[in-house]
């Protein structure tokens, strides 16, 4: 297989582009950096086809590699053809080279291979070719010996048709046709183990549909279900049609053989194939349920981490709680906690007013304008105080409900404890949740991942994918963008490309030694980061401040020359990066090509220093949707229907989206209420931190399930 051409087919890119990209991968070079620095080589292929190319290519080169295996082991056995190699080569997939395998693979004690031990291969070709003119009862008997365990010839035909049966069930061409046969008719039929057992897999209690059209997210719950025992499951295949198409394959028109011959098929099917491909077929929509999964947990974890910072605010952190008390943390916009303290304005003590005067004088003595609310428990009666409190004092506040999934993981964690050795895992994180409105990407890179809380069934996914799946989505928002190298931590710094967790401690360590940075190239006095995981890295860290204005910037260290000569032939210098003075930079190149060779770079990384130099140090975050802040509290029991609120997108899911709309619980907005036109997917129309509007549909108190729509009627 050309795997470089098969790339190219299944990306839709160019050939020479796969290649470029397959080089630069196995040179050692990290997918962030080829996306942004090796733009001319790629073709400018983005991040996001960057890493489905390499991961395409790992499974590709393991497919080639397991070919050659198998190739070896047949022609090791001598029982390689022309014709088998062909098919060996030409398989595209690890199960079509599984099925080809299959007949040679060493096996443990089968029904066949022991008729095969007692002697009986010959008669199974007698009744295989089915040409005898004898009845198959007399030729069993020459086979009767019961040295060998074969006592008559009821028995003899037996092992003969074990060892027949077995060898339909390895035809690799009746197991994929099979397969095919039963993913295009057959269903999935689901029953509950006991219909009076209450369970949130009520609906698929009496439930079936067809293998083609079923959803990945019913495919993973009703895994969920059969799991923990509420549910069976079974593929129901288009038997009938499968034997007969197997018959008219497998059996002549002999009377000898003909009723022998359909039992072998029928068993070959009932007992060796059906519940392979039952356990392959399921096996294959689990697989593709969890990717699909894995993919929309990995846009909606870009979106949350892409959230825009609140720079310049002092934040109050709120963690609330019942019996142990509200956790509060005052935060500066450095990140510094200036003050922690415990206030116990809800059940059972509710000491609202005692509460009211102690975070009063917080907001005064710190000159606090949000208060950064966890949505955990205790949030709504937590809201309430605050509102109250807001509408009370005499200073703009306004507060924001933000999602605190992963903050107790954080907080009990051995980062936390180094970061706050005296604080409590409540304040901590208290903390965690002011830093979290203040820069969500600084904070939320301490915490696993999948731990966040956007996404759906991770816990029933293959771990190490989705962990791997997760860091790159984490990786690439981290590089885009940027880190400042005199205030990162260890973990934001270990996803910065190029730099591993040991080398991001040598980082922090050297600058607890030494003082901040002053240039970039101060990182190769850092242990263990060389030459080479300098070029990964420098581009993605910032030194605001620092002695060369360029290292404040995303134009890259080797690229320095060429923007110190473009800055020259324009009539500036680098100190005019500085000052902000170079808005209009673009347009006063007037031949990009030409500019392009005579400063020895290409035409897109001409493009990228000058976007560069016109906005130093942009953060893409800031064209992201800003978050909603509240100064007044909704409850459930105010919604009505046909009322219109402004919401927050908290999740996305394959059939709809949870919307906050500041009543503590998120409303749905099925797939089917997100727009007028035809989508496949929400995320086609919304992604998690969108600000929407949308409407009411319909309230249950009782099951605090709240119905929204996108499509919002007006005359209501």
């Amino acid at each position: 297989m050309d795997i470089i051409k098969k790339l190219a087919q299944e990306l839709t890119i160019k050939e020479e582009q796969a290649k470029a990209a397959v080089q630069l991968i196995d040179e050692g070079n990290t997918i962030p950096f080829i996306a942004r620095y090796r733009k001319e080589m790629t073709g400018a292929l983005n991040d996001e086809t960057l890493r489905n190319l390499h991961e395409r290519l790992l499974y590709l080169r393991n497919l080639e590699e397991k070919k050659e295996q198998v190739i070896n082991a047949i022609t090791e056995q001598g029982k390689m053809t022309d014709d088998l190699k062909k098919k060996i080569l030409a398989a595209e997939t690890l199960v079509a080279v599984d099925d080809l395998y299959r007949p040679y693979r060493p096996k443990k004690q089968t029904r066949a291979t022991k008729a095969k031990e007692k002697g009986l291969e010959p008669l199974a070709n007698i009744l295989l070719l089915q040409a005898t003119s004898k009845s198959m009862e007399e030729e069993a008997q020459s086979f009767v010996d019961e040295a060998k365990g074969v006592t008559n010839a009821k028995e003899a035909l037996a092992g003969a048709k074990d060892i027949i049966a077995e060898m339909i069930a390895d035809k690799a061409d009746y197991r994929k046709s099979i397969r095919n046969c039963t993913m295009k008719q057959g269903r999935l039929v689901v029953k509950a183990k006991d219909e009076k057992a209450e369970s949130v897999y009520e609906m698929y209690y009496d439930f079936s549909e067809e293998l083609s059209k079923i959803t990945g997210y019913r495919v993973l719950a009703i895994n969920r279900g059969e799991k923990e025992k509420f549910l069976t499951v079974k593929v129901e295949a288009p038997d009938a049609q499968i034997v007969n198409a197997l018959n008219k394959t497998m059996i002549k028109d002999n009377p000898n053989t003909k009723t022998l011959m359909e039992e072998t098929v029928l068993d070959a099917y009932n007992r060796l194939i059906a519940p392979a491909i039952e356990r392959d077929i399921r096996s294959e929509m689990t697989e593709k349920a969890q990717e699909g999964a894995i993919t929309v947990f990995g846009k909606n974890l870009k979106q949350l981490l892409m959230q825009p910072p609140m720079e310049g605010r002092t934040v109050l952190g709120w963690d609330p709680a019942f019996r142990t008390g509200c956790k509060l943390a005052v935060v500066d916009p450095t990140g510094k906690v200036l003050d922690t303290v415990v206030v116990y304005p809800t059940a059972p003590q509710c000491k609202v007013e005692q509460a009211k005067k102690t975070v009063h004088e917080m907001i005064k003595k710190y000159h606090v304008s949000v208060i950064s609310v966890g949505n955990g428990t205790a949030c709504r009666e937590s809201e309430q105080v605050i509102t109250e409190l807001i509408k009370e004092i005499p200073e703009k506040v306004a507060y924001v409900i933000v999602n605190e999934a992963g903050a107790s993981v954080y907080s009990a964690s051995k980062l936390a404890t180094e970061e706050f050795p005296e604080f409590d895992v409540g304040q901590r994180s208290a903390a965690s949740i002011a830093r979290r409105l203040q820069d969500p990407l600084a904070e939320l890179v301490k915490i696993e991942p999948k731990a966040i809380g956007v996404g759906q069934y991770q816990h029933d996914m293959n771990q190490k994918r989705l962990e791997e799946a997760l860091n790159g989505v984490v990786e690439d928002c981290v590089n885009k963008v940027g880190v400042d190298l005199n205030t990162a931590s260890v973990p934001l710094l270990s996803y910065v490309s190029g730099i591993s967790k040991a080398v991001a401690k040598n980082i922090v360590a050297y600058r607890e030694e030494n003082g901040r940075f002053h240039t970039r190239k101060e990182l190769l006095k850092v242990p263990k980061l060389g030459p080479k995981a300098f070029l990964q890295c420098a581009g993605f860290l910032r030194i605001p401040r620092g002695e060369e204005p360029l290292d404040n910037t995303s134009v890259h260290p080797e690229s320095y020359e060429a923007a110190a000569k473009l800055l020259k032939d324009l009539g500036y210098t680098s100190e005019s990066i500085r000052n902000g003075g170079l808005s209009t930079l673009h347009s006063q190149i007037t031949n990009e090509k030409a500019t392009a060779e005579s400063l020895g770079v290409g035409e897109m990384t001409l493009h990228d220093i000058v976007e560069e130099l016109e906005k130093p140090g942009r953060d893409p975050r800031s064209e992201m949707p800003k978050p909603v802040l509240r100064t007044d509290v909704l409850e459930m029991k105010d919604l009505k229907e046909g009322m219109v609120l402004k919401g927050t997108v908290r999740n996305v899911i394959d059939f709809g989206a949870f919307v906050d709309i500041g009543v503590h619980q998120d409303g749905l907005v099925h797939i089917s209420q997100m727009t007028e036109r035809y989508i496949k997917h929400p995320l086609e129309v919304v992604s998690v931190g969108d600000i929407v509007d949308v409407q009411v549909m319909s309230v249950d108190l009782n099951k605090k399930r709240i119905q929204l729509t996108m499509k919002i009627d007006h005359s209501k």
